[in-house]
């Protein structure tokens, strides 16, 4: 069955070239040209994947992004032109999966719509896995400490969920944003000493003796599996 994909974007000949475009690669594709729109048609249809660009009339698309995900856990790939690492950060942070930065190219765009596609249909993914106090859900996107949720950002989630599913394994911070959060993130890479703080702050008993999340010095960082803590020096 055809995956279907919504596109939402301000730019009417820009959604029309898409549309052809995507069903040109076998893809269903429904097109809408404001955030108020694009909502409604969300919670009427079922879609695999929206392509959701963050300036638009009625509603912005971090709003309707924020919203989108309030219901479901469906890709988005955000369309920017904003270039600024803040506000592409602020979109993961509120759910997205990946942004292309326009202008773009369209066979860039279709790449890591096929990568998120990817992602979801990984059926060798776990649904859940627990280490000591701490259980990671994949399928419900929840982390559980002390069988309490712990409140975490879609992007935090992602970097922990790397970590977790290779426990042991080092991470150099570049290999931790591929892993977490796909190629063409290394301009992250300075940010993920403060996504870890904040996991820490979040999962360990002690975040000065971290337990689960070591820092493996002059390497970068790995879930340790045994769950005790202190600074590895391998």
């Amino acid at each position: 069955m055809n995956k279907k994909i919504l596109v939402v974007d301000d730019d009417k000949e820009l959604v029309d070239f898409l549309k052809d475009y995507f069903e040109k690669d076998g893809y269903s594709v429904i097109g809408t040209y404001d955030g108020k729109e694009a909502l409604q048609l969300f919670r009427k249809r079922e879609f695999d994947l929206v392509v959701l660009d963050l300036m638009l009339p009625e509603m912005d698309g971090y709003n309707v992004c924020k919203r989108m995900r309030r219901d479901s856990e469906v890709p988005i790939v955000m369309l920017t032109a904003k270039t600024a690492d803040e506000e592409k950060i602020k979109g993961l942070d509120l759910g997205a999966d990946d942004y292309v930065t326009k202008p773009f190219n369209p066979g860039e765009l279709l790449a890591r719509i096929r990568a998120s596609l990817r992602r979801v249909e990984d059926e060798d993914q776990p649904k859940e896995l627990t280490y000591g106090d701490l259980t990671v859900n994949f399928s419900k996107k929840e982390v559980l400490f002390n069988n309490e949720p712990v409140d975490i950002t879609p992007t935090e989630f992602k970097i922990l969920a790397a970590l977790v599913k290779e426990p042991d394994k080092v991470f150099s911070r570049t290999q931790l944003i591929h892993a977490a959060l796909g190629y063409g993130y290394e301009s992250f890479e300075r940010t993920i000493d403060v996504h870890i703080k904040h996991l820490r702050d979040k999962i360990e008993p002690d975040p000065q003796n971290p337990g689960y999340i070591k820092t493996v010095f002059g390497m970068g960082y790995k879930f340790d599996s045994r769950g005790k803590g202190g600074v590895s020096k391998e």
